[in-house]
């Protein structure tokens, strides 16, 4: 693929960053007031304001010429079709296609279309009886409470979806545990009678080091805590793709839940891997989860470029973190309900494009994912809101907000709301008033986006989940990365592996870093 630096539709953008740069976004509204109608898409109770950036008509036009020419429509097509546009791993990319209502043709051949309706339908009969409490206990009492073990994609979309919907969660409780560092576990075991907990571990390897330490004690707190013999299999239940060490380690393979090679970790929870979300909210909520998302994955297939909410929202991403190199972008809930969304998307987006390397092994020419960071709207106002209004460094904002929330909160709705609203506004305006001292002024002119739902039930989510996905995938069709492997997740972790037996004791610490041998040193001497 030509790098984008050499294509003439980002050499046009690029000549004028500048004005771009220094385009008044409350001047664009002065021009047409109207600007809102023609900057702002709604889908199914999904509202995305992209009023607020430093995009006139002629820039919006000449973006989404660099998408054409980018090819994001065809690269598109070739992932919803089962492409195997994971080059660098040979696979295809089908998360979408397990959102997929029954029956519905095109989206997956029919190995995988008939692979997808078989285990969702045996998620959801396993689910009934476990929260109908037919499938009970190895001592006959109903499961009560869910250990989910799993990191990463195996944890942050499940937790993401039961904290946003857990008002309407009826069945167990969910408890989750990611950590190595023993405090998940030892919180969640502390708060479960082991004779009513359904214990779910869940890797595609059945290896990750962090699960299956966490795996291990958790299986031998369910031995000591339950007089029988068949505990293990049980109440333990693997979600993974290597059913041979789930038969090694004692458990029942044929409970086990299936990960396939086609669906990334990150973009896993509409997957087996969402079997705690099933648990919770129900077979019926979690088909109406994947519902919303196959809603987004139908816009995104179908609608113009021009009106099709994630190109736009990569197009506003590309603008920003490349083309004026801002590094970072805030992702700011109004409602705790959504507290773990930017922790999610840090995972959805820097680990799919936080790559220097395009997709024919080469070096990229120009900057891709920005850092993603952020917490809830009020809170967040009284911690680094000062810092987006009069820092050094200019970062786009994207506001989430819910017009009815899940369930009736006790909160102030009116305050939240003006709270929500206002801060884009003050982010654009600024604040200049005659007799107002240097330091009290705030520069204004600064981008948000507005993220709206009408309400925040199990279909809102899926739409605005599989959202970030596609702006995530829209971003690296333009970069000419590929946002579907993770090489450098593996590096750390295997400089672990090899520093576990020097930490350990047993071998010198020979041709390491004095830093690194300082600090093993420092924490032997520390640790007595």
């Amino acid at each position: 693929m030509t790098p984008l630096n050499a294509t003439p539709e980002w050499q046009s953008l690029s000549a004028d960053r500048t004005a771009i740069e220094h385009q008044s976004i409350a001047g664009l509204f002065d021009q047409d007031p109207d600007r809102f109608a023609d900057f702002s898409i709604t889908l199914d109770g999904l509202l995305l304001d992209y009023s607020k950036q430093p995009m006139s008509r002629d820039v919006r036009e000449r973006l989404l010429a660099l998408a054409r020419a980018r090819d994001v429509e065809g690269q598109r097509d070739a992932m919803l079709t089962g492409g195997r546009i994971n080059r660098s791993e040979d696979r295809a990319v089908l998360h979408t296609a397990l959102r997929v209502p029954a029956g519905v043709p095109g989206w997956a051949d029919a190995s995988i279309t008939e692979d997808v309706a078989t285990t969702r339908s045996r998620m959801a009969g396993l689910a009934r009886a476990i929260r109908d409490g037919q499938r009970t206990g190895a001592t006959g009492k109903p499961i009560e409470h869910v250990i989910n073990i799993g990191i990463g994609g195996s944890d942050l979309g499940p937790r993401l979806v039961l904290e946003a919907l857990a008002p309407v969660a009826d069945g167990p409780d969910v408890h989750f545990v990611a950590n190595v560092d023993g405090v998940e576990l030892q919180q969640a075991m502390a708060a479960c009678d082991p004779e009513r907990t359904l214990v779910l571990v869940v890797s595609k390897s059945f290896g990750t080091v962090e699960t299956m330490t966490n795996a291990y004690e958790a299986m031998a707190w369910l031995r000591r805590g339950v007089p029988a013999d068949e505990v293990l299999a049980r109440q333990v239940l693997a979600i993974t793709a290597n059913l041979d060490r789930v038969q090694a380690l004692g458990l029942d393979p044929e409970l086990a839940l299936p990960m396939r090679d086609w669906v990334g970790g990150r973009y896993s929870l509409w997957s087996a891997v969402g079997f705690s979300i099933m648990l919770g909210i129900g077979p019926a909520a979690f088909e109406a989860l994947l519902e919303g998302a196959h809603g987004m994955d139908r816009h995104f297939a179908e609608a113009p470029l021009e009106a099709n909410m994630p190109v736009m929202l990569g197009l506003v991403s590309v603008l920003n973190a490349t083309l004026l190199e801002r590094r970072s972008q805030a992702v700011v809930p109004y409602t705790e309900r959504l507290g773990r969304l930017p922790a999610y998307l840090q995972q959805l987006l820097m680990e799919s494009n936080g790559k220097s390397v395009d997709t024919d092994g080469k070096a990229v020419d120009l900057p891709t994912a920005a850092a993603v960071w952020g917490q809830t709207g009020t809170p967040g106002q009284h911690a680094f809101f000062q810092a987006l209004h009069q820092g050094t460094d200019v970062v786009p904002v994207d506001f989430v907000g819910v017009a009815r929330p899940v369930a009736d909160e006790k909160g102030d709705p009116l305050e939240l709301t003006a709270n929500l609203f206002a801060q884009g506004q003050a982010l654009m305006e600024g604040r200049a008033d005659e007799g107002l001292s240097t330091m009290q002024r705030c520069p204004g002119n600064r981008p948000s986006n507005t993220l709206l739902l009408r309400r925040l039930d199990a279909r809102s989510l899926g739409a605005l989940i599989a959202l970030y996905e596609h702006r995530a995938f829209v971003e690296a069709a333009i970069w000419g990365i590929n946002a579907f492997d993770q090489f450098g997740v593996e590096l750390g972790k295997g400089l672990a592996d090899d520093l576990k037996p020097i930490i350990a004791g047993g071998l010198e610490p020979t041709g390491l870093d004095s830093s690194t041998a300082g600090l093993i040193a420092r924490y032997h001497d520390w640790r007595g």
